[in-house]
């Protein structure tokens, strides 16, 4: 009955005043951003580490997320079914994940049972045991995903993708791993993915709920003293492969699958705000955007397309996906091309800017639906280098995005001869 409350006051959390943030620095020199909400007796911390699968070893690739994995498989004196008790006792929601760049960590909790979810989720951290029957059944769990995404032509052709673009760069690794990774991952390997991955220096955290600034600062130094204060250093930014081609990757299956990609545009780029626009109106607008409606409304080649940015750290691309059948993929995809070089030369209408900025300026205070996306949100900011009033000066800066700024950031970011398509299936005409 604990949990159930729990999960329905989580639900039912509103948007109040996440204009007031917080920077909050503890005696130990952790930082986090903070959203007081006193109101309902919950907390939110969320957690981010960079690094992640970075970090994995050649030939160990997934040692980082099957670590995250086995965090609440035991730690101290908690065997698997221990931990798993007591966390249901306190009603804590404790969740260790792993992606491409970093590790995540994120902490629900009643007020009444703060201390020991903290407590919990500490030895979690610091002290996990890494037991052979919990490395064995993690093991086998990954080893199905590992299995399921040689089969799955999505997972095919954004693995393709990568290793075409990024070439010897981390970045191209599966965060899961492979069958023969998997399986040569050993208990050692574990504690040095730990020791590597769990690092004071590299946290970006966001606190939402009930607690003051007083209270946060102790609060994260209990959480992080234990850990050390650095690991090994990370990789640079990759050298990205911008060579226009059309890779196919023969795959049993009455239509193909497509995903597609350049360089892209640098969140710290003065035309971001620009391209994120210009590419809602090409490809990120859903229903209304031109590739929807040129591929799919009008000569109906597709269930769904779409474009997007991927910006981020170490690299940024633009990219895109399609699904069409096999006598139709050629069509869709050359369609494309026309659509891409099309808004390279020609910018957008008026129109099309209206509705974006409408769109893009009314759907950005909906993220903030609850403290746990909340905390999420707070940690992305930090981990992107915003600043701490960034929701406050975002929605202008959309505003501010006229015509002469979409077609200067489409000249600039649209590439149509640079293209890659990655196409899983058994295309005709390709």
């Amino acid at each position: 009955m604990i949990r159930l409350v729990f999960l329905l006051l989580i639900a039912a959390l509103p948007l109040r005043a996440a204009t007031d943030i917080v920077e909050v620095t503890s005696e130990g020199g952790i930082t986090a951003w903070l959203v007081e909400e006193p109101s309902i007796p919950i907390l939110a911390i969320s957690i981010e580490i960079e690094g992640g699968a970075l970090l994995d070893p050649d030939g160990k690739e997934g040692v980082t997320q099957m670590m995250m994995g086995l965090l609440e498989e035991g730690a101290g004196d908690l065997d698997t079914v221990g931990f798993a008790q007591r966390r249901e006792e306190i009603s804590a929601g404790i969740r260790f994940s792993s992606s491409r760049q970093s590790i995540n960590i994120s902490l629900t909790t009643l007020s009444e049972y703060r201390d020991e979810t903290l407590a919990l989720a500490t030895l979690a951290m610091t002290d996990p045991r890494f037991d052979e029957a919990a490395i064995a059944r993690v093991r086998a769990q990954m080893l199905a995903g590992a299995e399921a995404r040689e089969q799955d032509p999505n997972q095919i052709a954004g693995r393709a993708l990568r290793e075409a673009i990024y070439g010897d760069h981390p970045l191209k690794r599966d965060e899961g791993g492979t069958v023969e990774s998997i399986t040569a991952i050993t208990r050692d390997d574990l504690i040095a993915a730990h020791k590597a991955a769990l690092v004071r220096d590299r946290i970006s955290v966001g606190v939402v709920g009930d607690i003051t600034a007083a209270e946060l600062g102790p609060l994260l130094d209990q959480l992080f003293e234990k850990l050390p204060q650095s690991g090994p250093a990370l990789p640079g930014d990759a050298t990205l492969d911008n060579a226009g081609e059309t890779i196919v990757i023969d795959f049993p299956s009455p239509q193909s699958v497509a995903i597609f990609g350049h360089e892209g545009v640098d969140r710290d780029d003065p035309d971001f705000f620009a391209a994120l626009v210009m590419n809602h109106i090409l490809g990120g607008g859903g229903f209304t955007s031109r590739l929807t409606d040129e591929i799919r409304e009008k000569r109906g080649l597709t269930y769904g397309i779409g474009s997007y940015l991927s910006s981020g750290k170490r690299a940024s691309l633009l990219m895109g996906s399609v699904n069409s059948a096999n006598d139709t993929i050629a069509e869709a995809l050359e369609l494309v091309r026309v659509e891409w070089a099309k808004m390279a030369e020609g910018g957008v209408t008026a129109e099309e800017l209206e509705a974006a900025k409408k769109y893009l300026t009314g759907s950005y205070p909906l993220q903030f639906d609850g403290n746990r996306r909340i905390a999420n949100i707070l940690v992305g900011l930090q981990a992107e280098g915003l600043p701490i009033d960034y929701h406050l000066t975002r929605n202008a800066k959309v505003e501010a995005v006229t015509l002469e700024d979409v077609a200067r950031a489409a000249e600039r970011f649209l590439k149509p001869d640079q293209l890659r398509f990655i196409v899983v299936g058994q295309p005709e005409g390709l």
